[in-house]
C-alpha cells in the first residue's frame, strides 16, 4: 500500500517527466563546484543559491557537516572534477539545540537500549555557535589531506528568515 507522500511523488514525477528535456546532461557538474548544506526543509539550494540542473553537486546532511560530507566531497572532486566548495549552514538550525547525550537519551527513550547501544560511538556533530561551526568546517576541509590545496573553500550562513546569505571569514 502506498502512502500519500508516495502517491504525490508519482504524480509530481509524471508531470515533471512529461516535459523533461535535460536527459543529455554530462555526469560532471558543468560549473565544477559543490555545495555542502543542511537537510533543513526550509532551504531550497537551487533557488536560494542560483543552481541550475547540472551546474553543481549539492550534498545535504544534518547541520551541513563537512565531516559527514567528506566521502561525497572526495567523490565529487576526485572522480567528477569539482574544484570549489561552498559550505552553507543556516540560522535557526536544529543542530544548535542539543548535544550528543541529549540525542542518545531521546533515541533510548523512543527506541530502547538496543538502539542507544547501536549509536554509542556516533557523534551527531551538534554545535553551539553557528559562525564558529562554519569556521571549524571550513578549517576541516582546508586541512584535510583528502581535499587538494587548489580547491577554493568558502563558508556561508543562510538566514532562513530573510533568504539571504552572508559569508563567514
Amino acid at each position: 500500500m502506498s502512502t500519500n507522500i508516495q502517491k504525490n511523488l508519482l504524480i509530481s514525477n509524471d508531470k515533471y517527466a512529461s516535459s523533461f528535456t535535460e536527459g543529455g546532461l554530462p555526469l560532471p557538474p558543468a560549473k565544477k563546484y559543490l555545495v555542502v548544506t543542511c537537510m533543513d526543509a526550509r532551504i531550497d539550494p537551487a533557488s536560494a543559491f542560483g543552481i541550475k540542473l547540472g551546474d553543481a553537486h549539492v550534498i545535504r546532511n544534518a547541520g551541513g557537516s563537512a565531516k559527514e560530507a567528506l566521502r561525497s566531497v572526495v567523490i565529487s572532486e576526485q572522480l567528477l572534477g569539482t574544484s570549489e566548495i561552498l559550505l552553507v549552514k543556516h540560522s535557526d538550525c536544529g543542530m544548535l539545540t542539543f548535544n550528543n547525550e541529549d540525542a542518545k537519551t531521546l533515541v533510548e527513550q523512543r527506541l530502547g537500549a538496543g538502539a542507544r547501544e547501536e549509536l554509542q560511538h556516533l557523534d551527531f556533530l551538534p554545535f553551539a555557535d553557528l559562525d564558529q561551526a562554519v569556521k571549524d568546517d571550513v578549517a576541516f576541509l582546508r586541512t584535510s589531506k583528502s581535499v587538494p590545496d587548489h580547491v577554493a573553500i568558502s563558508g556561508w550562513v543562510y538566514d532562513v528568515g530573510s533568504g539571504r546569505v552572508r559569508q563567514v571569514e
